[in-house]
């Protein structure tokens, strides 16, 4: 993994793991409803922060050397890709 991305991600999940225990005690506390859902489509903003973190690590770092190698494996990372985009479009 790319140093410095590492490094930003690590720190996203920290983030993450913060606002997770904040949703928990609000939903604990029985907090307003939009509050409640305000914090969560944050979260879901952090993660999708997360998510394009670890893909510009894979695309500099794993693709690249794929693609440079040609043949079956330029199309597995192209297969991995159309995985990638299709989980990110399916989800809630």
């Amino acid at each position: 993994m790319i140093a410095d991305i590492k490094k930003r991600a690590l720190h996203r999940t920290r983030i993450l793991e913060g606002q997770l225990r904040g949703l928990e005690k609000m939903i604990e506390n029985e907090d307003y409803c939009v509050d409640i859902i305000t914090q969560s489509l944050a979260i879901q903003k952090s993660l999708g922060s997360l998510n394009k973190l670890l893909v510009e690590n894979h695309l500099k770092t794993h693709v690249s050397t794929m693609f440079e190698e040609g043949g079956d494996q330029r199309d597995d990372a192209i297969l991995e890709l159309l995985k990638v985009y299709e989980l990110s479009n399916n989800r809630g």
